[in-house]
């Protein structure tokens, strides 16, 4: 079996096969300030009163958070009054709260072999812990609180091998991009994407996440990394005691490929697709100037990704006429980023620092650009005016290209400061 395979049995009580659709409850059920509102609503038209499993139900509003206008206000609000009503206590206020993806395995919310839904694309972040974890509707989600059961079709997988290891300045977001140019943005459509190999034991837990985020991206239905010992030590950090789980070694996959760490770039994905990756090599040479940087999200708003770009960073200036935003991706990602001093080399370097918020990411607030601005963000989607104006354009890269094109002003390579 597969790891896709073998956590949905385990939820069903018996072996599955791809292609079938099964009915099952899961561990945990995810929704935001943009998704909730349209579950809650829902969940009152069919006749709802009381959330089956409160317990399991997790409200985290963080896209118009702090609150940007009385629109996204009364969003949150009928989210936090739905929380008290249903005695719902895994809701996460301003304060407390961190970019979803980025504060749910922190707080160990999720786990290893869990089941998880949520009505936001990029819930397949939690595949990173070897968790069946996949975005869903929000009427879906209004259907887990009435019956507490959610619907999915067995996946088939496709199998991705990784060997060698990281070149300096090389990241996993640089890996998931180079994935992504070659399967397309279409190419794992309802596939869960499994990561195996000598080389997963070379990506850290902060870029397995980078990595499963952006299954969706190449149209994966989950990405998956298997429960090693990195997850183990992960896990046992928040209480929680998992056991090692890997494919069968006759598990069957519908495509396989097969990368090599030691031969990857630092890749920069050209407006306006994910999969437009390019060397930044190549995109240097282009002197691509930039009027903004975005170094966060629930893609790359870690600790890691914060070091990364403080290393940068230490010492240098973001270039005259450039923005750079730095938004931590947890209030906990936050204080970390204090006590190792990336928040005063952010500053000093020009940068501006933010609350958690996925914010820019969407053009909801905190970094919209305008009518023919360009940035360099760490965030997962570059479409037409995903960060703000139509004619505006977004190219995505790591923390390390993003703060390099920070300090030079156009798309730079970090491996040349």
């Amino acid at each position: 079996m597969t790891l896709a395979e073998k956590i949905l049995s385990r939820k069903a009580g018996r072996s599955v096969e791809p292609g079938e659709f099964l009915l099952l409850e899961p561990d945990v059920a995810l929704a935001n300030d943009i998704t909730a509102p349209l579950a809650i609503k829902k969940f009152r038209e069919y006749g709802g009163k009381r959330v089956k499993y409160p317990e399991r139900t997790v409200l985290v509003p963080d896209h118009f958070t702090p609150n940007k206008d009385i629109k996204s206000a009364m969003q949150v609000k009928v989210v936090r009054e739905f929380a008290r009503e249903q005695g719902i206590e895994m809701f996460f206020e301003i304060g407390r709260m961190g970019i979803e993806h980025v504060l749910l395995p922190e707080e160990g919310i999720v786990k290893s072999g869990d089941f998880v839904v949520g009505a936001d694309s990029h819930t397949c972040t939690y595949g990173a812990l070897g968790a069946f974890a996949t975005g869903v509707g929000s009427t879906d989600i209004a259907g887990f609180y009435l019956i507490g059961k959610v619907w999915i079709r067995v996946p088939e997988s496709i199998k991705v091998w990784l060997k060698g290891k990281f070149k300096e300045m090389v990241t996993a977001k640089d890996l998931v991009l180079k994935l992504i140019s070659i399967l397309g943005v279409d190419g794992a459509n309802y596939k869960a994407i499994e990561f195996s190999g000598p080389g997963v034991k070379e990506i850290s837990m902060d870029g397995r996440f980078t990595i499963s985020n952006m299954a969706i991206e190449a149209g994966g239905k989950t990405g998956l990394f298997p429960v090693d010992e990195i997850t183990i030590s992960y896990e046992k950090e928040r209480g929680i005691e998992v056991e090692e789980m890997y494919p069968d070694e006759d598990a069957k996959y519908v495509k396989e490929l097969e990368l090599d760490l030691s031969e990857l770039e630092p890749q920069v994905a050209y407006p306006f697709l994910p999969s437009n990756a390019k060397d930044v090599s190549v995109a240097e040479r282009e002197k691509i100037k930039i009027d903004q940087v975005v170094i966060g999200s629930c893609t790359n708003g870690r600790i890691e990704d914060l070091r990364l770009a403080a290393q940068i960073l230490e010492g240098r200036t973001v270039a005259p006429n450039v923005r750079c935003i730095v938004i931590p991706g947890s209030q906990r990602v936050y204080k970390q980023a204090l006590r190792e001093g990336f928040i005063d080399v952010f500053i000093d370097a020009g940068c501006v620092v933010s609350t958690p918020t996925c914010g820019p990411c969407l053009g909801g607030h905190m970094g919209v650009l305008a009518e023919g601005e360009i940035a360099v963000s760490t965030t997962n989607r570059n479409f037409v005016g995903r960060m703000g104006h139509p004619n505006s354009k977004v190219f995505l890269a790591s923390p390390a290209v993003a703060a390099a094109s920070a300090v030079k002003g156009y798309i730079a390579d970090p491996r040349k400061l």
